[in-house]
């Protein structure tokens, strides 16, 4: 199957994905605005969420997807499904413990989270965050099973339904906005509610796909056995490191929300939006190119083929910059566009777009950086070596509140997301740096022809990017928000189109982008 394609596939998904997540914060934003219970609401929906990347999406797939791999690889049908048996149960089981103690011991979590909301005048979205944070909490069952069934779905190819699961959880936040907020004193509680029927309507999608591959994990009362099987405590054992490295990026963001919440009341609204928009191109690119390479690395990985393994990062890499460099232009340069456009209506007020606009800026600063730990990571994980990337995080993670230090006086809110750009930039160059040095990547010849090659289109398209935020008002155009939305998908469009036409003039065709894996 070809790589380009199966990224393809991962990215067309999940820009739907990210359309509808576009249109429910669109709908937050108009109903609730950026006052003090959205913050609460983004807060408590941030807790599960860490949790989630920290157990589910990051340290577990990064132990579990290379070693799946490998008994795929080199043992029968039996041994895979004994293994995603015992997984599942020990998955299971120990998260409903740590559901159970976090909403227990919710108001803590919330306080250790956000601690701006425990003076006395903010009471009433602590309050309702600690209330959102008990609601939310077992969402992270449900999304650690779907990380279990996505990395078994990927490891068989199967990329489509684990890039659209997300579009059910939008689509459910989106439905309890709509139809369940009369249910509630506090109408933002709907939103805490719909993230609970998003979340088990992904698992339910995601083990129906499981079924029909004959991979659906049998559970039972076998802890022990299941504790004891060498292959699980292998998993164990890597997802340690993993957990340690994951922990470190959900650290600096837990950081982050607390400074937030002692800035002006709204600042987390903000960057959860200016957040919304760098998930994009992170998601669309980053996360779809990182999601069909790791099976491929760790396939390579397993039949010694050095060139091959190579040869993959490289691909990834080229074309990280190749997409990547155009977007953080777009979002730097376009940024007040693209916020007055899609968030500019209802409770959302001119001040907040100029505050959103400043963290997207910010961001963008970083997005190569993203992106590039996107591939780069994946190079030491299919190696079943999660031990350097932790280390590499805990030095920018250092880094990172260092550049805060500096930073958030200078620029509030925005000097959060600036902090995280930069220190993204510094984890993806040691990296590529340690995989260079250690022989797992070489560049392929050409590099400065290609950068070269590349450069008139990214000019041309900074270019018309800046002539477009000279000469439109995207706030005054809010009276009408229909002529606003087609005056920038014209910007968007005609950059586009400005982009790709270019390339193909200076070279570019897409048989350079094609590979093809096993």
């Amino acid at each position: 199957m070809s790589l380009f394609r199966s990224a393809a596939t991962v990215s067309s998904f999940t820009l739907v994905s990210r359309i509808t997540g576009l249109f429910r914060d669109i709908l937050i934003a108009g109903v609730f605005g950026a006052g003090p219970l959205t913050d609460a609401f983004w807060v408590a929906f941030r807790i599960p969420n860490l949790l989630r990347r920290l157990f589910a999406e990051g340290a577990f797939s990064q132990a579990f997807v290379p070693i799946l791999g490998q008994v795929r690889t080199e043992r029968d049908h039996q041994a895979v499904r004994i293994l995603l048996d015992r997984v599942a149960l020990l998955l299971t089981f120990a998260l409903m413990l740590v559901t159970l103690a976090g909403m227990v011991g919710a108001p803590w979590v919330v306080s250790a989270m956000a601690s701006g909301m425990r003076t006395a005048e903010r009471q009433p979205e602590f309050l309702a965050a600690v209330w959102m944070t008990r609601l939310m909490f077992p969402y992270i069952v449900c999304m650690s099973l779907v990380a279990l069934a996505s990395g078994v779905l990927n490891t068989w190819s199967r990329f489509a339904v684990p890039a659209f699961t997300p579009v059910l959880l939008n689509l459910s936040m989106i439905g309890s906005a709509l139809l369940l907020t009369p249910l509630f004193d506090t109408p933002i509680y709907a939103l805490a509610a719909g993230v609970m029927l998003g979340g088990g309507a992904q698992l339910t999608v995601q083990w129906v796909a499981l079924a029909r591959l004959g991979l659906l994990p049998r559970y039972s009362l076998r802890l022990r056995e299941a504790w004891q099987d060498p292959l699980v405590q292998r998993i164990m054992r890597q997802m340690l490191p993993a957990i340690l490295g994951v922990s470190v990026a959900q650290i600096s963001l837990l950081i982050n929300t607390n400074i937030a919440t002692w800035l002006t009341p709204g600042s987390v609204t903000w960057l959860s939006f200016a957040d919304r928009l760098m998930e994009f191109p992170t998601a669309l690119l980053g996360v779809a190119l990182g999601t069909v390479l790791l099976p491929s690395l760790s396939a390579a990985h397993a039949r010694q083929d050095h060139q091959a393994y190579s040869a993959l990062l490289d691909w990834g890499l080229r074309l990280v910059l190749l997409l990547g460099l155009p977007a953080a232009l777009g979002l730097a340069l376009l940024s007040d566009g693209l916020v007055a456009t899609l968030f500019n209506y209802g409770a959302f007020t001119s001040h907040d777009v100029g505050q959103t606009q400043l963290a997207v800026a910010a961001y963008s600063v970083g997005l190569l950086g993203l992106l590039g730990i996107k591939i780069l990571a994946p190079g030491f994980y299919a190696k079943q070596d999660i031990r350097t990337p932790v280390k590499i995080a805990l030095m920018v993670l250092v880094l990172t509140q260092l550049f805060n230090l500096i930073f958030v006086p200078l620029f509030a809110h925005a000097g959060l997301a600036l902090s995280i750009g930069l220190g993204a930039t510094v984890n993806a160059l040691c990296l590529a740096f340690l995989l260079k040095r250690g022989g797992l990547y070489q560049p392929s010849p050409g590099w400065l022809a290609f950068i070269l090659r590349m450069l008139p289109a990214v000019l041309a398209v900074a270019g018309m990017l800046w002539f477009a935020g000279q000469h439109l008002d995207w706030v005054a155009l809010g009276a009408r928000p229909g002529v606003r939305a087609l005056w920038l998908a014209t910007v968007v469009i005609g950059a586009a189109i400005l982009y790709f036409s270019l390339l193909f003039l200076c070279g570019f065709r897409r048989s350079d982008f094609t590979r093809r894996y096993k």
